[in-house]
């Protein structure tokens, strides 16, 4: 089962106390999800974000992080849109709600609350296919 409860404040208090290491979790995860979620149909890949976050931020002077969410935004719209989730989110998201937002200060914050709640729904979606169709196969005596 994959995660459908992250929330804006959860990840905001959890990510101060914890010095930032929960945010870099919980994208992790997000980035192994969507894999999962959405692999078998794309033939995408989304790069961990560890290996961006670690390796990649630095020598790029943090331009790889964008092109991340950038792609990574376009792909949870994508998925929401072939699962037919009423909920807009794209990576015009991103740009202006995390970056061109940033001005305004709360502007990231709404970014993070809106991917969360995507990756809440397409998490959920994909949870109930997959337990109607372990139920199907259990009923087929698989």
């Amino acid at each position: 089962m994959l995660r459908t409860n992250r929330g804006l404040c959860k990840y905001i208090f959890l990510s101060l106390i914890t010095f930032g290491i929960y945010g870099l979790v919980v994208k992790c995860h997000i980035s192994e999800e969507i894999n999962q979620v959405a692999s078998r149909r794309d033939g995408k890949h989304t790069m961990h974000y560890a290996l961006i976050f670690f390796l990649l931020t630095g020598v790029t002077f943090g331009i790889a992080p964008l092109v991340w969410f950038h792609k990574l935004s376009n792909r949870i719209g994508d998925e929401l849109l072939f699962r037919r989730i009423d909920y807009s989110f794209s990576a015009d998201s991103f740009w202006g709600w995390y970056f061109f937002g940033s001005l305004i200060i709360v502007g990231p914050f709404i970014y993070f609350h809106k991917l969360l709640k995507a990756m809440n729904l397409i998490n959920g979606a994909y949870n109930t296919r997959m337990n109607a169709a372990a139920l199907t196969d259990e009923m087929r005596g698989l």
